[in-house]
């Protein structure tokens, strides 16, 4: 994330596009190929392999996140739309990689009769190398869903925004006067992802062990085939939060998911006793959680993040907020998992965390209402903003564009 958002901010939108598209390829095949003399070998080659395909999929965050802004930024029809199509390019493409993965996982799994077996994970990593679900803005009206290797080909064809090759700066990057002029959305967008990523990351991967923890008798195919229905409860959600971004803004749309995920998280922490014996309820209200993540955070922590910063600076500061925002996820990850396992009951354990990840959404609440500035109509008026700002400073701005 921030080693592609500096590059692609430097050497153009193009070559961050197709670097990252390669190296989650490479990383994806050397991963379904993983051997080694001992399982510890065969481990070791697949977390290099993992990192590798790691580093293109961070990538994507600022990379695709930056094109796909600028690109819905071209005209006024499509400017009218662009939250909406931000949303879908982005934070419903990954929610659907999600789903696509857990369906898959269901369906191997009950190919090998739920048994274990080296054959499940490698054709797991395997179908993701044809048939991961990834969405791009490819040209400045068409957003495909496309297999990876298609993705390549498409990506090879796409040039630089005209936003970019109006404002680029390539040297001598005014890193202090940006800092000074952005501090405040920067480290608004940083708190907001990371109290989001704290959430939302740990409550998806341990959907199948809070739906477990329901029954003594659940089969690791019916684990994950319930985790995967509570994780699809986010694709409406997305969907919700993207038709809501036009409508009634980003701050707005950003706080009222927030809010209500306060409200069914609370709900359910406080009900975990009762819904032990109404399992079809909880899930549900699991679900409802999960979507309204979306609606919110979810949807615009790309377009807040991207929109709230110029676009010489764009994938600096996003590539930024994103790499805060996955340090959330894997210190939330380690929280909660050490206070589920820490009290006596499952149960117990599952309410606590409930009640926490609330917590944390009444904190995001206030984060976004009060850190997060509303977006300008389009993308050249804070560009401008900042091109003034630099001359008043001394900054020779002649040498910006391409």
């Amino acid at each position: 994330m921030l080693f592609f958002g500096l590059c692609i901010d430097r050497f153009g939108r193009r070559m961050g596009v197709i670097a990252t598209t390669l190296f989650l390829v490479l990383g994806i095949v050397l991963s379904t190929a993983s051997h080694g003399t001992t399982p510890t070998g065969m481990f070791w080659m697949m977390i290099i392999a993992r990192g590798v395909a790691g580093l293109g999929a961070g990538g994507e965050y600022a990379v695709c996140t930056a094109q796909a802004l600028e690109s819905a930024d071209s005209n006024a029809t499509l400017r009218k739309k662009r939250g909406f199509l931000v949303a879908i390019s982005t934070n419903l493409a990954i929610i659907s990689g999600f789903v696509g993965s857990s369906i898959v996982s269901v369906i191997v799994i009950a190919a090998y009769h739920g048994k274990a077996s080296d054959g499940i994970w490698r054709i797991c990593f395997g179908i993701g190398i044809f048939v991961s679900c990834h969405a791009i803005v490819t040209n400045l009206r068409l957003i495909l869903f496309q297999l990876p290797l298609t993705i390549f080909f498409f990506r090879m064809r796409l040039i630089d925004s005209t936003q970019y090759r109006r404002h680029a700066i390539r040297s001598k990057v005014p890193y202090l006067l940006a800092l000074k002029m952005y501090w405040r959305q920067l480290l608004g967008c940083c708190a907001a992802w990371f109290l989001y990523d704290f959430v939302v990351y740990p409550f998806n991967l341990l959907a199948p062990t809070l739906v477990q923890g329901f029954s003594t008798h659940q089969t690791l195919l019916q684990s994950v085939g319930w985790s995967a229905l509570v994780n699809a409860f986010a694709l409406p959600g997305a969907f919700l939060g993207a038709l809501l971004l036009d409508r009634i803004g980003r701050r707005q749309t950003y706080a009222l998911g927030w809010s209500i995920v306060c409200v069914f998280g609370f709900v359910i922490g406080g009900a975990m006793m009762p819904l032990q014996h109404i399992f079809p309820l909880f899930v549900v209200l699991y679900g409802l959680f999960q979507s309204f993540l979306s609606v919110g955070p979810g949807d615009c922590n790309f377009l807040v993040s991207s929109e709230s910063f110029p676009t010489p600076l764009r994938g600096h500061f996003l590539g930024f907020a994103a790499a805060i925002g996955k340090a959330g996820a894997a210190i939330g990850t380690t929280v909660l998992s050490n206070v589920l396992n820490d009290f006596p009951t499952k149960t117990r354990g599952q309410q606590v965390i409930f009640l926490i990840g609330s917590g944390i959404s009444v904190a995001g609440t206030l984060v976004v209402w009060f850190m997060i500035p509303n977006h300008n109509e389009d993308l050249e008026t804070e560009d401008a903003k900042f091109r003034a700002y630099l001359e008043e400073n001394g900054y020779d701005t002649t040498a910006m564009g391409i």
